[in-house]
């Protein structure tokens, strides 16, 4: 019978195993959308990304301010964070978008931690569904590392790892941490799409843009899905 160090790192293997195929998916997704509303933004009279920035600067810093906030609020809801990420390099280019992403990505988690520890589990639980039992479970055997894995590699909706954060025994610094440390890597590279998009102007250019970044991003997964595989496919010792 297998301990339960090798049950737990057969599971870990299977997880890998769907991680690809889940990581594909939402990318399929993702492209479909941006395309779609590329479409959209050729047929349809919309603000140009000039006149938006314009009127958020016209705003001050209160506009920039409440712009923070509605993003952390809009991670609580079912909008992929991805998309927030490349509007916000659409809007303020790369370093002023990359900043307006990580801050709002770190207190998008803090809300979502402090809800889950004042709620309480019941409440949370009925909130969440069952899909939190498992990042739950995560968190409450591997702590900030899961905290970490879990903003780095987000198969798991983001406001699932800040309610499990928010359930589980671990410190609030080290939540944080491991939050805004693997929110940069994945941050980086929307915000990078979005700052090309907002550079590229209006009209055909805009979609044009998109290709060598959409193509990057498939060949960055499809070489996680052979390495996947690879790990899947190392013998695991049995008693």
């Amino acid at each position: 019978m297998a301990s339960p160090e090798i049950a737990e790192r057969r599971g870990l293997r299977g997880g890998l195993r769907r991680l690809p195929r889940a990581a594909l998916a939402r990318t399929a997704l993702f492209v479909v959308l941006l395309v779609a509303g590329g479409v959209v933004a050729l047929l349809v009279d919309v603000p140009s990304v000039a006149a938006l920035r314009g009127w958020l600067d016209s705003l001050g810093t209160a506009g920039w301010v409440a712009l923070v906030l509605g993003l952390a609020l809009a991670t609580l809801a079912p909008v992929p964070r991805t998309a927030l990420s490349v509007l916000c390099g659409v809007l303020a280019g790369f370093w002023g978008g990359l900043a307006l992403a990580l801050t709002s990505g770190v207190l998008g988690a803090l809300v979502g931690f402090a809800l889950a520890r004042s709620l309480g589990r019941e409440t949370v639980t009925r909130l969440a569904g069952p899909r939190l039992a498992r990042a739950d479970e995560l968190l409450a055997h591997r702590g900030a590392v899961a905290v970490l894995m879990g903003r780095l590699i987000p198969i798991t909706p983001f406001t699932l790892v800040s309610y499990a954060g928010g359930l589980s025994g671990i410190p609030l610094r080290a939540y944080l941490l491991g939050s805004a440390v693997g929110l940069v890597p994945g941050t980086v590279l929307h915000v990078t799409i979005g700052a090309t998009v907002g550079a590229a102007g209006d009209g055909p250019v805009l979609l044009l843009s998109l290709v060598p970044l959409v193509l990057a991003l498939v060949a960055l997964l499809l070489v996680h899905r052979w390495h996947a595989r690879r790990r899947a496919q190392d013998p695991v010792p049995v008693d």
